[in-house]
């Protein structure tokens, strides 16, 4: 059966912006950095409205940010 589940290159999108950190990014965005660590890291689901933001400080639309992913379970 396969599961979906929402994926994020953020780590990346923050390396590439200067080394932004997570608290720097959650500053920007309006949320903790333990936030940010928890959708960077795929343990919680940003909000539609938390995710566009996010998205937005990196000047990149939503489907460069964030992808819902398909794998395979066995």
């Amino acid at each position: 059966m396969a599961d979906r589940r929402l994926t994020n290159h953020i780590r990346t999108l923050r390396f590439m912006a200067g080394e932004m950190t997570q608290a720097e990014l959650g500053e920007r965005v309006g949320v903790t950095r333990q936030t940010i660590a928890a959708v960077e890291a795929g343990k919680y689901s940003p909000s539609l409205e938390c995710a566009f933001r996010i998205a937005e400080v990196f000047g990149k639309p939503l489907e460069d940010v964030f992808s819902w992913s398909t794998s395979e379970r066995a």
